[in-house]
C-alpha cells in the first residue's frame, strides 16, 4: 500500500493547495492512505474545526498537530469529538484529544497514526521516549501499518527516535521545521524515515512568513505581527510504500508546485 504524508500546511495558500490538488494527487500517486499535518493551517498558527473538515474533505484520512495545537480555543472541544484529528500524545494527559488514531485505508487495511512532539526546545508534559513504546504497542495491537508524525525542533532527536523505532513501525516522518531534508530512506529494520518532510504552503518566505517581516523581527528584536506569505506555493511531504506486514519498501520526498 502507498501512504502519502503532507507536511505542515501553512495558512490559506497551503490549504488551497491541498483542497485543489490533493484529490487528483491521490489518484496520480495511487495513494491508499493520507496523513496531513495541519497545525499551521489557520493563518499560520493553529487549526480550527472548520478548516480541519476542509482538509479531511479534500482527501486527508488523518490530521496531526504540533506545538500550536491550543492556539485556537475552538479546537479543544472538537478534539473530544473526532477520531481523525489527533494532537501530540505527550502533552498533558488531562488535555482533550488523543495522540493515536486508527483509520481504514481505501483498500481496507487498518492504519494506526501516532502524533508525538520532541522535548528539545519545545514544551511537553513528558518526553517522547517515555510514551512511545506503549503507544507503538497499542497501535500494533490493531494495525500492522503504523505511521508516526514526530513534531520536533532538533534534528538529533528526530534521527534518534527514527532509529529507536526501526523495525517496529512503518514510518517516522519529521515535521515542524518546514525545511524538507535530503534524507528520505528506509532504515535497515524496514522503517521509512525523513528528518523533516517540509512545508505545504508559500516557499517565497521565511518558513511561511512574509520574509521582510521575519527579517525585521530578527534584526530589531521588536515584536511584530507575522503574515503568511503567498508566493511559490508547493505541496511537500513524503510517499511511503509498505508491504502487508507493515514493513516499508520505499520512501521518497515529494514536492509538487501548485500554480
Amino acid at each position: 500500500m502507498k501512504i502519502l504524508f503532507i507536511a505542515d500546511i501553512v495558512g490559506a495558500p497551503g490549504r488551497r493547495a491541498v483542497e485543489e490538488r490533493l484529490p487528483t494527487l491521490r489518484d496520480e500517486l495511487e495513494v491508499d492512505f493520507c496523513v496531513a499535518n495541519g497545525e499551521n493551517a489557520a493563518d499560520g498558527v493553529g487549526l480550527t474545526p472548520k478548516l480541519a473538515e476542509k482538509v479531511l474533505g479534500a482527501g486527508a484520512d488523518v490530521i496531526t498537530l504540533g506545538n500550536h495545537v491550543w492556539r485556537r480555543a475552538e479546537l479543544a472541544p472538537y478534539l473530544e469529538t473526532t477520531a481523525r484529528v489527533i494532537r501530540p500524545a505527550n502533552l498533558s494527559a488531562h488535555a482533550p484529544g488523543t495522540g493515536l488514531a486508527l483509520v481504514e485505508a481505501t483498500n481496507g487495511t487498518p492504519v494506526a497514526v501516532i502524533n508525538l512532539m520532541g522535548s528539545l526546545f519545545l514544551e511537553v508534559a513528558a518526553g517522547p521516549f517515555e510514551l512511545v513504546d506503549d503507544l507503538v504497542e497499542r497501535a500494533r495491537a490493531h494495525a500492522n501499518v503504523v505511521v508516526v508524525d514526530f513534531h520536533a525542533e532538533a534534528t538529533s532527536e528526530k534521527v534518534a527516535i527514527s532509529r529507536w523505532l526501526d523495525g517496529r513501525v512503518t514510518a517516522v516522518l519529521g515535521t515542524h521545521t518546514h525545511v524538507q531534508t535530503n534524507d528520505a530512506r528506509v532504515q535497515p529494520g524496514g522503517t521509512a524515515a525523513i528528518t523533516d518532510a517540509g512545508m505545504t504552503g508559500p516557499h517565497d518566505s521565511v518558513i511561511g512568513v512574509v520574509g521582510d517581516l521575519a527579517i525585521r523581527r530578527m534584526r530589531t528584536g521588536i515584536p511584530i505581527r507575522f503574515q503568511t506569505a503567498e508566493g511559490d506555493v508547493r505541496i511537500e511531504g513524503a510517499l511511503v510504500e509498505a508491504d502487508e506486514s507493515g514493513r516499508a519498501v520505499t520512501c521518497e520526498a515529494i514536492r509538487v508546485s501548485v500554480p
